[in-house]
């Protein structure tokens, strides 16, 4: 499936020294990517692919934290 691989490449990248335009970059694509995690979840029940999006999830708030900063 070619969705799970592009979501197993996302996790692989490396997430340092980013601009905030690449950082908002990351941000929109990782929401895409769990998105469409989430249309395939609803129809198979996989826990697989429930696994990889408790995985990007994680990323995506690290991301955003760094985006709207530390408080």
């Amino acid at each position: 499936m070619d969705l799970i691989e592009r979501a197993e490449e996302f996790e692989q990248r490396k997430m340092r020294s980013l601009s905030t335009s690449d950082r908002v970059k990351l941000s929109r694509e990782v929401k895409a990517l769990i998105l469409e995690l989430n249309e395939v979840y609803k129809e198979n029940k996989d826990n697989n692919i429930m696994d990889i999006m408790k995985r990007l999830t994680v990323i995506k708030k690290k991301i955003e934290k760094r985006l709207k900063g530390r408080m």
